[in-house]
């Protein structure tokens, strides 16, 4: 498969810290990878480096091909590059279907003069954008609350409105940040379906933040590891899973 996204000798300080430390790996297209290691390892920070929230201190990250490095969120977003976050970021006063609906950019409504030069233009779009967010929350079985406000719903549907939110700008790649943290078992397994249907019907890439080793090798075909801001390693889950050097930098504190 050809590589989507590399991530090449990334680096992350604050202060005296780094949180990466030259951090390298590359993720194929069509394939979910997951990104693995224990706290601190510099998961997260390494996610906010690939989408734009945070400018590395060296390093690259390409995306298609093209350089994306210090790129803002919204430029990465606009490459097909998207993410969804451990704590989800719902507008809560907003509806379900609100929150769908803000995602697609460059809305004619968005413009005062369009919106009153061309009225109808701009109600045809809301429609088509209201009848595509439907869609997509039917996709996530969200459809049944796509009139409550997005605060209401449980720690389980904020994460499938996360990814459904992902889903409304036509992804290339989604970057997904425990899909299993403060949810029940049934919603994880339904999240771990949507994630592999959506690779199967719509081609888009994964990359996997996870701490659920039983989750990461069931979703996963590769996983990289890192530790103190570095890859420790990469290759199949189950390799990966027996190497003595992972199990002592990720497991051995839960295992020894």
């Amino acid at each position: 498969m050809n590589t989507l996204l590399t991530v090449s000798g990334l680096v992350k300080r604050f202060g005296g810290h780094h949180a990466l430390d030259g951090a390298t790996f590359s993720v194929a297209e069509g394939s979910i990878t997951g990104l693995i290691g224990p706290n601190g390892a510099g998961k997260t920070t390494c996610f906010n480096c690939i989408a734009g929230s945070l400018s590395p201190d060296d390093g690259h990250v390409s995306f298609a091909g093209e350089e994306i490095t210090g790129l803002p969120p919204d430029a990465v977003f606009r490459r097909g590059l998207t993410r969804t976050f451990q704590i989800p970021q719902e507008l809560g006063a907003m509806s379900v279907l609100e929150n769908l609906m803000l995602v697609p950019s460059a809305q004619s409504g968005e413009n005062l003069w369009e919106s009153l030069l061309r009225p109808r233009r701009v109600a045809a779009q809301e429609h088509e954008i209201a009848e595509r967010a439907r869609a997509t929350l039917a996709l996530v079985e969200l459809d049944g609350q796509a009139e409550l406000y997005a605060g209401n719903l449980s720690g389980g549907q904020r994460k499938l409105l996360e990814l459904a939110r992902a889903l409304m700008s036509e992804p290339r790649m989604i970057l997904v940040d425990e899909p299993s943290a403060g949810v029940n078992p049934t919603l994880t397994l339904r999240l771990l379906e949507l994630i592999r249907s959506l690779r199967e019907s719509r081609a888009i890439t994964f990359l996997v933040i996870a701490h659920d080793m039983d989750l990461i090798a069931r979703l996963c075909e590769t996983l990289v590891v890192m530790t103190n801001g570095r890859v420790l390693t990469e290759g199949d889950p189950r390799s990966v899973l027996e190497d003595p050097l992972v199990q002592e930098a990720y497991l051995g504190s839960q295992h020894r």
